[in-house]
């Protein structure tokens, strides 16, 4: 990204139209030519927007840095720029990013770029072709990376575009249990070149271009396995997974003969700073090694209130961490960022699934009016052992651990409630609503209201109202169906759908809830979808833009019971091969 500011000659001034962002700069005081660090208002714009954008009078660097976009082939760059093209102080203040360090970047995120246009399947952002240049520059440095960009930036395809360019070696995937199968789909999805391998135990394979992704369980119980062999890479996603050292997770995390350590954590970097030295310790051990000299150095004066010593921790974790926000992002981004999540369902999950649907054929589906009611039944049913077993069996003592979507939402709602961003979840059944308010009471202390049909008029107003304040909840649960119109809850820019609506303009009419006038954030839309079962079915009918009527329509029932008993066994069975 570039940031446009404005320069009277002794001050800066209001920046141009576009996405705003105050970013400090080295600017002249205009006494003696000293410099000084600033906060200015800047204009973020993209390269290509840099290159279009009409300005008058247009300074030094901006002719520089249209130069060095012009500038096309395999060579470096060779444009000059001024001071002001590359004012980006460090984090001490203490000097500059110099121009061969810009020049060298812009040149090496087009060669990524470029390198990518024909193994991945994907149209990467600049930010993003930056971020995978920036894994490769940093991992050949300094043996690992810590890539902390906030949720909905793309974390797991910059990850994908740097696997490729390792796939000479034999790689590892680690990841929460309910996310193995999103990383086979996302790595079959854009990097058709390689070959993802779930693995839960059992024979390793060994060919050029093979991804193994295992949960973290796996890592805990047959870690020795895994380090009977040396990995050209090791991901670990939602790594604050391994933010206590002491663990046997941790310990066979660090264990690893691997020659590249990335971690991937939306949460930021500045909190919980003994965590932070847990993922800097895995992926840099030369750098961050002794506990006891981070603590001295940073965590004791940051919680005594030392900005410098603040500033010291961001300058040290620099050359290992990179953490972007969607707004140092924004004139990149769309106005909603669309992220789909495959679950893995549990061990419980399974054969809940299958018993239901097993006794649901045995039962018969009927004919006529009886058929529809019998189809409603089963496919609601099983929908909700998607959701949490315990819907089902009643056993609800225990929710955390048995429901692959309960634990991805609460990863995601972990993320969000320590960067600070009020979230909406959607939901089409009462009970799942009141099993996440009590799941978020349980687990975070969070008091979430939960907006459902069930309420009055001036109890739904009094939700809204009150999510919409300063002071309002961090959470708020809706009900699909009550909550899918009229609504303004703008102060939420992060949506998470729990389950799958057979048609997409309901999901979508929810989701513009906070896409509407006054948001002034681009909004992120999670889905879940536990893979293969029905739900995945429907996320694939919504993909072909051919979804069924809304089923709460009696068009919607009529169109499932018209299908003969192996059509409609085929839809709701789950998928074991996937």
């Amino acid at each position: 990204m570039f940031a446009l500011w404005t320069w009277s000659g002794h001050t800066t001034g209001r920046a141009p139209d576009g996405d705003h962002e105050t970013l400090p700069l080295a600017v002249p005081t205009g006494e003696h030519g000293a410099i000084e660090i600033t906060d200015v208002d800047c204009a973020l714009i993209d390269p290509e927007e840099l290159l279009g954008i009409a300005i008058d009078d247009a300074s030094p660097s901006i002719v520089a840095w249209r130069t060095a976009l012009r500038e096309v082939g395999d060579a470096p760059i060779t444009a000059r720029l001024p001071i002001a093209a590359h004012a980006v102080p460090d984090a001490v203040g203490a000097s500059i990013v110099s121009p061969e360090r810009v020049l060298r970047v812009l040149h090496e995120t087009r060669s990524i770029a470029a390198e990518l246009r024909s193994t991945l399947k994907a149209e990467l952002r600049p930010y993003q072709a930056r971020g995978v240049g920036w894994l490769h520059e940093t991992v050949d440095a300094h043996g690992g990376a810590v890539l902390a960009d906030e949720m909905g930036l793309g974390k797991t395809v910059q990850t994908i575009g740097f696997l490729l360019g390792r796939a000479a070696g034999t790689q590892l995937v680690v990841c929460p249990t309910s996310l193995v199968g999103n990383w086979a789909h996302e790595i079959n999805r854009f990097a058709p070149g390689l070959r993802p391998v779930v693995w839960r135990g059992g024979e390793l394979g060994t060919e050029a271009g093979t991804v193994v992704i295992a949960g973290y369980p796996t890592l805990r119980l047959h870690g020795s396995a895994l380090n009977e062999r040396t990995w050209a890479t090791a991901v670990f996603d939602e790594a604050q997974a391994l933010k206590n050292p002491r663990t046997q997770l941790a310990k066979a995390a660090r264990a690893l003969t691997v020659d590249a350590r990335v971690a991937l954590t939306g949460t930021p970097v500045e909190n919980h700073l003994d965590e932070l030295f847990s993922l800097l310790n895995l992926v840099a051990p030369h750098l961050f090694g002794h506990r006891t000299q981070f603590r001295r150095r940073f965590v004791r004066p940051i919680h005594e209130g030392s900005a410098a010593a603040a500033a010291r921790l961001r300058d040290a974790i620099e050359p290992v961490v990179l953490a972007r926000k969607k707004s140092q992002v924004a004139a990149a981004l769309p106005a909603k960022i669309h992220s789909d999540l495959l679950c893995d369902l549990t061990v419980e999950q399974e054969k809940l699934y299958d018993q239901l649907l097993d006794q649901a054929i045995d039962d018969g589906f009927g004919h006529g009016g009886q058929r529809q009611t019998r189809v409603l039944a089963a496919l609601t049913a099983l929908k909700q052992v998607c959701n949490h077993p315990g819907l089902i069996t009643g056993e609800l003592g225990e929710l955390a651990g048995r429901s692959g979507k309960l634990d991805l939402c609460t990863d995601i709602l972990a993320n969000n409630l320590e960067t600070g961003n009020p979230t909406l979840i959607f939901t089409q059944y009462r009970r799942t609503g009141e099993l996440l308010v009590r799941h978020l009471s349980e687990q975070f202390g969070v008091t979430a209201p939960f907006f459902h049909g069930g309420l009055n008029q001036s109890e739904r107003a009094a939700i809204v109202s009150g999510f919409q304040t300063e002071q309002g909840p961090p959470v708020l649960v809706l009900s699909l169906r009550a909550a899918g119109t009229g609504l303004t809850l703008t102060r939420a820019a992060d949506v998470i759908h729990f389950d799958r609506w057979w048609n997409p303009a309901v999901e979508a009419q929810a989701s513009d809830r906070v896409h509407r006038i006054g948001q002034t954030r681009t909004v992120t839309i999670t889905t879940l979808t536990s893979g293969t079962t029905v739900e995945e079915h429907i996320a694939g009918m919504h993909d072909r833009k051919s979804a069924l009527s809304d089923l709460g329509d009696s068009a919607g029932i009529a169109a499932l019971a018209k299908l003969d008993d192996d059509q409609l066994v085929e839809i709701l069975r789950r998928k074991r091969e996937n």
